[in-house]
C-alpha cells in the first residue's frame, strides 16, 4: 500500500480533471477522455446529487450494453451511501414500448426524483426529462439519434452529458468534438488523456485502492505496463487521438471553391549580398518597396472594417509570409493581399511588418509565430501595438487540435476568401492529419513555382490570422472635447 504519513490530509475523493467534469453548468458537455480514468465513476456522483437533492431532476444513463449499465447504477448507490441520501426503491424495471420490452435499472431517492439507466435506443429516453449522460458515445449504434432525442431535454431544463474514448476519426463523436473546436457548437469541451491523469494523481489512487495487490511499485513502471497492454491501440485508447487520422486535410476542390482570381500575392525576395549593405541602403530600398506595392493595396482598403493579420516566420530557407484578413459586412473573412518575404533580413522584416499594421484599417489584433528567430519579431510588435493586439503564439500540436477546425469550418462554409494561387494551394494542400492533428509536417518540404523551397508557410499565416480573429480587442479611439476640460473615449 502507498504509504502515508500519520498527518498527511486525506486526499480528494474526486481528482482534478473529474472535479471539473462535475463542477461544469452548461447545458452540453463533452468529454474525450483515456480508458478507465474513473470517468463514468464521477459522473455517477453528480447523478445523484442531481437526483437525490431537493429541486433537483431525473439523472438518466445510456450505456452500449448492459454491464456498462449495471456498473453505472452501482457506482451510483455507492455514491448514494457516500452522500446519505435516502433510497426509497433500487433495482431492476422493464419498460414497454410498442415493439418490445427495455430492461433498465433504478434507484428512486426520497426527493422523489430517480437514476434510471436505459438501453442504447434513441425511444427510450424519448418523452422523458432530466440529466442524460451518454457513456462511451463513440460506440453506440445511432449516436446522432441518441442526440436527436437528448437535446430536447434542454428546452424544459435539463442537461446533457457525453463522455467516450474515440473510435475513429469518422465517427460521429469525433465529428462533434471537431464541430465544438470549430466554433459550430456551443458545447463545453473536455480533453484527458491517461498521462494527464496520471499527472493529476490517477496512479496513487489506483495504489492507494489495490494496496498490495498493485505488483507495480513506480508509477513509471505502472504507466509502462498500461501502454504495453493496448499496443498499437495506446493512441486512440490512452492519448485521444483518433484512428485513421491521415491524409490530407483540405481537399484541392475545397480550397479553389473559396479562392478568387483578384486577390494579389506581394512576393519580395532579396540576395545573400542585401544583408551586407549598410542599414540606411536596406531600410530605403525596402521603404522604396513598400510604397510602391504595399502602399497602393493598403490605402485602397475599407476604412469601416476590421482588419486582422497572421505571420509565419522565416529568415532563411523557407520564407515568411503576412496574411492580412478583413471582416466583411457579410462576415466573411476577405483576404486583401498576402505578402511572402523571402530571405531578407531581421530588421527588414520588422520593416515591412510595421509598415503594413500602421496602414491597416480598424487594425484589431495580430497573431505571431514565436518559435526560435520568430520570437524577436513577435516581442518587438507586441512591444509597439500592446500586448491586447498582439499574441505571441508558440506553434504546438495542442493549439492546432485546439484552432484548426475552425479555420476548416471556415473552408467549408464558404466564409473565406483567399487568393487563387498555385503556391498557396500547394501549401495549404501540404497540411495534413498527424496524429489526429491538422498541421503542417516537419517533413513537408515542397518547391514552390519559382522553384524555391516552401513548407506550407502561408498556411500556417492564414492558421495564425483566423487564431487573430477570435480576439475581442480593438483601437480606442480618444478625442479632446473644447476647452480641454475632459476626453471622450470611444472604442469597442
Amino acid at each position: 500500500m502507498v504509504p502515508r504519513l500519520p498527518n498527511a490530509p486525506t486526499p480528494a475523493v474526486l481528482l482534478t480533471y473529474q472535479q471539473e467534469w462535475v463542477a461544469d453548468q452548461a447545458e452540453v458537455a463533452i468529454w474525450e477522455k483515456s480508458r478507465r480514468i474513473g470517468a463514468s465513476w464521477c459522473d455517477a456522483s453528480q447523478a445523484v446529487l442531481t437526483a437525490a437533492q431537493e429541486n433537483g431532476m431525473d439523472a438518466l444513463y445510456i450505456g452500449y450494453s448492459e454491464d456498462m449499465t449495471r456498473e453505472y447504477i452501482d457506482d451510483c448507490a455507492m455514491w448514494a451511501k457516500a452522500f446519505s441520501f435516502a433510497v426509497s426503491w433500487f433495482g431492476e424495471v422493464v419498460y414497454s414500448d410498442e415493439s418490445t420490452d427495455i430492461k433498465a435499472f433504478r434507484i428512486d431517492f426520497a426527493s422523489g426524483k430517480k437514476v434510471l439507466a436505459l438501453s442504447s435506443r434513441p425511444r427510450s429516453i424519448r418523452g422523458k426529462q432530466g440529466r442524460v449522460t451518454i457513456d462511451e458515445a463513440a460506440f453506440h449504434d445511432d449516436l446522432p439519434g441518441l442526440m436527436k432525442a437528448a437535446l430536447a431535454m434542454l428546452i424544459w431544463g435539463g442537461k446533457v452529458r457525453l463522455l467516450s474514448s474515440h473510435n475513429g476519426a469518422e465517427n460521429p463523436f469525433n465529428e462533434i468534438v471537431e464541430d465544438v473546436r470549430a466554433g459550430k457548437l456551443g458545447y463545453s469541451l473536455h480533453r484527458t488523456t491517461f498521462r494527464e491523469a496520471v499527472a493529476q494523481g490517477l496512479y496513487a489512487r489506483v495504489a492507494l485502492i489495490q494496496g498490495e495487490r498493485l505488483k507495480e511499485r513506480t508509477e513509471t513502471a505502472w504507466v509502462e505496463r498500461i501502454y504495453a497492454m493496448y499496443g498499437d491501440t495506446s493512441a486512440e485508447e490512452l492519448d485521444v487521438i483518433p484512428s485513421s487520422g491521415s491524409g490530407a486535410w483540405l481537399t484541392r476542390a475545397l480550397i479553389e471553391s473559396c479562392m478568387a482570381p483578384d486577390i494579389p500575392v506581394l512576393r519580395l525576395a532579396m540576395p545573400d549580398s542585401f544583408t551586407l549593405l549598410a542599414g540606411y541602403l536596406r531600410e530605403a530600398e525596402i521603404r522604396d518597396w513598400c510604397e510602391a506595392h504595399l502602399l497602393p493595396l493598403l490605402s485602397g482598403l475599407d476604412a469601416n472594417l476590421d482588419h486582422f493579420f497572421g505571420e509565419d516566420f522565416a529568415r532563411t530557407g523557407d520564407l515568411s509570409a503576412l496574411w492580412p484578413l478583413a471582416q466583411s459586412r457579410t462576415l466573411q473573412w476577405r483576404t486583401p493581399f498576402v505578402v511572402e518575404l523571402r530571405n531578407v533580413p531581421f530588421e527588414q522584416q520588422k520593416q515591412v511588418l510595421f509598415y503594413l499594421v500602421d496602414r491597416l484599417p480598424r487594425f484589431r489584433h495580430g497573431a505571431l509565430d514565436a518559435r526560435g528567430n520568430g520570437q524577436y519579431l513577435a516581442e518587438v510588435a507586441q512591444q509597439k501595438y500592446g500586448i491586447s493586439r498582439i499574441s505571441q503564439v508558440m506553434l504546438s500540436l495542442e493549439w492546432y487540435r485546439e484552432h484548426m477546425p475552425r479555420l476548416k469550418a471556415a473552408f467549408e462554409d464558404r466564409t473565406l476568401l483567399l487568393p487563387r494561387d498555385a503556391d498557396i494551394l500547394s501549401d495549404l494542400r501540404s497540411v495534413s492529419m498527424e496524429k489526429g492533428v491538422a498541421k503542417v509536417p516537419d517533413q513537408a518540404h515542397q518547391r514552390g513555382s519559382d522553384g524555391r523551397p516552401r513548407h506550407g508557410d502561408t498556411a500556417v499565416a492564414l492558421a495564425l490570422a483566423s487564431f487573430a480573429t477570435l480576439s475581442d480587442s480593438g483601437p480606442v479611439f480618444v478625442e479632446s472635447r473644447p476647452g480641454g476640460e475632459y476626453l471622450d473615449f470611444q472604442g469597442y
